[in-house]
């Protein structure tokens, strides 16, 4: 299983900004499972969090080898067109999949009517077969 990241190359982030929207695709799969999980807040004031996964999720990326690879979209079409592909292949937005988009506070302009940008898409665990048919149009990021 792998994770993967499409990322957009026309923006032409810093390497540090780059990082940190790469790490907001990472990140956003993990919150999103928990938020949508059983949450509840303890008598000690902490928030305890269940959620479920695939027991391949769990079996073979939990406590597996957490690949990850990271490819370069074009622009924001191309990048769009990996969103189609996984709609295609059945994934789910928001489950299996979602948008990263930039609040454009540091170095980015905004393309979106409410003032952020789409910067990359990430991709839940998936089964390397998947992943090569969303990933088998794009390179890796250089």
């Amino acid at each position: 299983m792998r994770r993967l990241f499409i990322m957009r190359k026309d923006l032409h982030m810093s390497t540090g900004k780059l990082l940190a929207q790469v790490m907001h695709c990472a990140e956003a799969y993990w919150t999103s499972k928990i938020r949508k999980g059983n949450l509840y807040r303890t008598d000690d004031g902490q928030y305890m969090a269940q959620m479920t996964m695939p027991v391949e999720v769990y079996t073979d990326y939990v406590c597996g080898s957490f690949t990850k690879t990271v490819c370069e979209a074009k622009n924001k079409n191309q990048l769009l067109k990996a969103k189609a592909i996984a709609d295609e292949l059945g994934l789910v937005e928001d489950i299996d999949y979602g948008c990263i988009y930039d609040n454009c506070l540091t170095e980015l302009e905004p393309e979106e009517d409410n003032g952020t940008t789409l910067t990359g898409i990430w991709f839940c665990p998936l089964d390397d077969e998947i992943a090569h048919k969303i990933s088998k149009k794009y390179q890796l990021y250089k």
